[in-house]
Formats: structure tokens, C-alpha cells, sequence
């Protein structure tokens, strides 16, 4: 896996956690699930997303999963941003716009990105003075078998890839793009943690990119921070092991999630490929394509 990331210094939101609670969390969509063909193989997709305890609406935002398209969102609004629950949807809705039917390359994602950043701040800035912003997660296949995948993201959404044993726990993809990781200081009121880059608020200037491969039966699992920031890998065994579709799996993560204390919105959009193909190609993945002010990082 070769990952390219943009890290230039921005203008963040802090995040700002309301302190009354609405009514307990629980699952507002059941889990779904779908299937998807490529040229030369096969996937399927599914989905479940819960609303936090904190908020009366969900501020999470996913793609539906039977359009025609091959390309997943998976979007997180933020909270104390002004119209959090509409810059995540329409963050979802943007890239899609602006990539479905397309090959998904660095700079065709970046451009679709920043597009979307300005759409959105525009949006809001029709509204109200206060900024609203989300962090996002992508992937999509470059290959007719469904091997090959783009993974990109701003902010603290993550991507893991699981082993079909599961014995080893999920492999991260991504690196959270935290006041912490970035080595740069919080604003006032805010914590290390939070996102130092958010899509809506002028805080980025593109997106990281990871490109990786995909056996088969293996996972690709996109989720937002209500739920990665409360899984230990024991969580994630026991979650996937649960019998029954891969919708059941998604729904059974946001459960272990909550078991575990998130009181935040959490979604989970998981894709599997069908067991036609198994065979990786290492070196296309070490051939990682270099945008215009992109730093490789090696994962």
C-alpha cells in the first residue's frame, strides 16, 4: 500500500459536543446490503448507520448502495459546525456528481474535492456566518475484477482492510488527519484530536489517497469515528464473525461500538469481493501515482 497525503495548515472548526441528550442511540437504518458487478468480478456492499445520543438528527452521511455507480462516501458532519447533517450530505451527494462513471485517479479526486469544499462552504455561507464542514471517506474499484481500489479521505473517517481469517484484526488504511498527527496546535477550546481538516470550511487543500488491493472474500470497511475510536481489535473479531450477511456484520460493528460507550452518530459501509480472484498484485500497489504537492507516506 503506497498513501499521499496533503497536509497544508487550514482554518478548522473545533468540534463542540452539545451536552444535553436526546433520546438513546440505537440503529436508525437497519442494516442493507447490495451487489455490485464489474466487468470481470463481483462485490457486495452493505451498510448501517446509528444516530448518537447527543444529537437529534443523524450527522452521518453514506451513497445509497444500488446506484449504478462503484463509488462508496462515507461522510461524518461535524459536530458544532453550523448545518452539520447537511454538509455531510451534501458532501455525498458532490462527489458523486462529480465522479460517478468516471476512473477515479488522485487528481480527478482532488479537483472533486476542493470543488465540493467550496460548494459547500458557499451553501452554508447562505444561511449563516457560523462554518460547517465534514470528514469523509472514499473508495472505489480502478479494476475490472474489483482488486484494485482508490481510497481517499480528509479528517478522521477511516478505511481498514480485513483479512478473511480475521485473526490478525482489521489493518488500518488510513491516518487520521488530527491537530495530533499533523503536529500542529489545536485552536482554543479544542483537543489534539480533533479533525484538523474538514471539506466545507477552506481547511484543505485536497485529499490523501491510498491505493490498495482487495482479495478475495477480503474487506474493505469505511466507518466514521463514532466507531473506529471505540473498537478494540477483539471488538472487530467478534463483530465480523457474527452469521448472516455482511449487513448483519455492519450493524453487529455499530453495536459493539455502542456496547463499548459511543454516544456518536456511527456509521459502517463495508464491501467484500466475491471469491473469483485471489491474486494480489503487490507491485501495482507500490506504484503509487504522485499529485502536485502530494508527500508519500509509507503504510
Amino acid at each position: 500500500m503506497e498513501l499521499h497525503r496533503r497536509s497544508d495548515p487550514g482554518n478548522p472548526i473545533t468540534p463542540i459536543e452539545p451536552s444535553a441528550a436526546f433520546d438513546a442511540p440505537g440503529v436508525d437504518c437497519g442494516g442493507r446490503q447490495a451487489s455490485h458487478a464489474t466487468a470481470l468480478g463481483r462485490f457486495d456492499v452493505a451498510v448501517a448507520s446509528s444516530r448518537g445520543a447527543h444529537r437529534a438528527d443523524n450527522e452521518d452521511a453514506h451513497s445509497e448502495l444500488g446506484g449504478r455507480g462503484h463509488l462508496f462516501v462515507v461522510a461524518d458532519g461535524v459536530g458544532g459546525g453550523a448545518m452539520a447533517a447537511y454538509a455531510s450530505r451534501r458532501l455525498v451527494r458532490e462527489l458523486h456528481a462529480a465522479l460517478d462513471g468516471r476512473r477515479l485517479d488522485p487528481a480527478r479526486l482532488n479537483a472533486a474535492m476542493l470543488d465540493a469544499d467550496r460548494a459547500i462552504a458557499r451553501s452554508i455561507a447562505e444561511c449563516t456566518d457560523l462554518p460547517g464542514a465534514a470528514t469523509v471517506v472514499l473508495a472505489a474499484p480502478v479494476d475490472a475484477f474489483g482488486a484494485r481500489w482508490l481510497i481517499g479521505w480528509v479528517g478522521d473517517c477511516r478505511a481498514y482492510r480485513v483479512p478473511t481469517t480475521m485473526d490478525a484484526g482489521p489493518e488500518p488504511l488510513t491516518r487520521d488527519d488530527t491537530f495530533r498527527a499533523l503536529a500542529e496546535t489545536p485552536p482554543a477550546g479544542g483537543s489534539p484530536d480533533d479533525p484538523a481538516r474538514m471539506v466545507g470550511n477552506g481547511a484543505i487543500a485536497g485529499a490523501n489517497v491510498a491505493r490498495v488491493e482487495l482479495a478475495a472474500d477480503e474487506l474493505l470497511v469505511l466507518c466514521t469515528d463514532g466507531v473506529h475510536k471505540h473498537l478494540e481489535r477483539q471488538a472487530w473479531r467478534q463483530a465480523l464473525r457474527e452469521p448472516g450477511s455482511l449487513a448483519r456484520r455492519c450493524e453487529a460493528l455499530v453495536a459493539a461500538a455502542r456496547a463499548a460507550g459511543s454516544a456518536d452518530d456511527a456509521t459502517v459501509l463495508a464491501l467484500q469481493r466475491s471469491g473469483w480472484f485471489s491474486m494480489r498484485r503487490p507491485r501495482w500497489a507500490a506504484r503509487g501515482q504522485r499529485g502536485d504537492r502530494l508527500g508519500g507516506v509509507r503504510g
